[in-house]
């Protein structure tokens, strides 16, 4: 038995409703931060600077992040797993 409910209503009923905070003033603060900081960045290099100390735990963060795409990726398209080589 397949039972369907449709529920229809705005970003801010569902928060309420599920509890979660009301996170608005402070992604506002956010991109307000962000803009300032990018009108200061004259070229490629600095933009690219500027991307890595915004990612969760800099170039590392970066790196774990782009294994796991790949591996994922690699997943899904058939490939096989490497085998353990204890």
């Amino acid at each position: 038995m397949k039972v369907h409910v449709e529920i229809d209503c705005t970003p801010e009923e569902a928060r309420t409703f599920l509890g979660l905070p009301d996170v608005g003033k402070a992604n506002q603060f956010y991109v307000e931060a962000v803009a300032n900081a990018m009108k200061g960045a004259g070229n490629i290099d600095q933009l690219q600077e500027f991307a890595k100390g915004l990612a969760p735990m800099g170039q590392a963060g970066m790196k774990l992040f782009q294994t796991l795409m790949e591996s994922g990726n690699a997943f899904a398209a058939g490939a096989k797993k490497p085998k353990d080589e204890s």
